[in-house]
């Protein structure tokens, strides 16, 4: 079999990554051998470290954020673990090659009163898109799904008196969380509209339906959440503002990290031990401004 197709079935079947960074992974791949081979034909075992460094030295001169070396760099990693396990290579020439340091940001997120305010925006408008919208942000927040997990979610997922969701993430991992009381409130207000305008050619089984009676999609939630920023009083407002909101606030009122690491569905504490820099950093600006000794003006 072909290295990339090999490749792509090892990341679909194996590693059970989704279509997107399949997607991203085979691109990454293709443009190293494009790199590594020239006109000829892409022998991976044939790879030496030093057309690796050379590779990753047109990256950086090509002026790409580290970031997005440190991923293709990571995708040719990958392809080699596969390759080696496949028995076309016998070693990664990549392995020692340096990777780029990144500077890790902070997740941002939304205050606890503009999470309120965008959650409760779209209730302005008393519609039938008004109450699903409702339940999508409600449910965003309260569970602190992605979006993906959002528009994913099927009618046997929702327990809506037990108060649970069974949420389908990344890698194809599946994890039950709580959804808050206010997200089963407005979940079960559009489940029971979503009933009385049931008829042919709507999906059976999607929770939230577009305008067409389809799945919603993620971009649909991108834009509903786009069209209520103004109800935020700091600028700029993302679905997955909602939920790293959702994280820290939870992590702000007392809620442990592997209680948190649980409800996001993250594979690693490191993922979730950044939202304890976000709460350190927002204890520091309100000690700055509260305490006498963190006043120069007072000294």
């Amino acid at each position: 079999m072909e290295p990339l197709a090999t490749f792509e079935r090892y990341l679909s079947t194996e590693k059970r990554a989704s279509r997107l960074t399949v997607a991203a992974y085979l691109r990454d791949v293709r443009f190293f051998a494009q790199f590594v081979s020239g006109d000829g034909p892409f022998e991976p075992a044939q790879v030496e470290r030093v057309q690796v460094r050379a590779w990753v030295r047109s990256l950086y001169e090509a002026d790409l954020e580290p970031a997005t070396i440190q991923r293709r760099l990571a995708a040719v990693r990958t392809f080699y673990k596969c390759m080696i396990r496949a028995g076309v290579a016998t070693r990664d020439p990549a392995a020692r090659v340096a990777t780029p340091k990144v500077k890790r940001s902070l997740p941002r997120f939304l205050s606890a009163d503009d999470a309120a305010r965008l959650v409760e925006a779209p209730a302005a408008s008393a519609t039938r898109a008004s109450v699903r919208d409702a339940a999508v942000l409600e449910l965003t927040y309260g569970a602190g799904l992605r979006v993906s997990e959002v528009t994913g979610l099927d009618l046997l997922d929702v327990d809506l008196d037990g108060g649970l969701v069974r949420v389908l993430g990344k890698g194809g991992k599946t994890r039950i969380v709580p959804m808050g009381r206010k997200a089963v409130a407005a979940v079960r207000t559009w489940l029971a509209e979503r009933a009385r305008g049931e008829a042919a050619g709507l999906h059976p089984t999607a929770v939230f339906l577009g305008a067409r009676g389809g799945r919603l999609t993620q971009r649909a939630v991108q834009r509903l959440v786009e069209a209520n920023r103004a109800a935020c009083s700091e600028q700029g407002a993302t679905p997955h503002w909602l939920r790293h909101a959702c994280a820290t606030h939870m992590l702000g009122s007392g809620a442990d990290l592997r209680s948190i690491q649980e409800l996001l569905g993250h594979a690693s504490l490191r993922t979730t031990q950044r939202y304890t820099h976000v709460d350190v950093e927002a204890l520091m600006r309100v000690y700055d401004a509260a305490h006498p000794r963190a006043r120069a003006s007072d000294a």
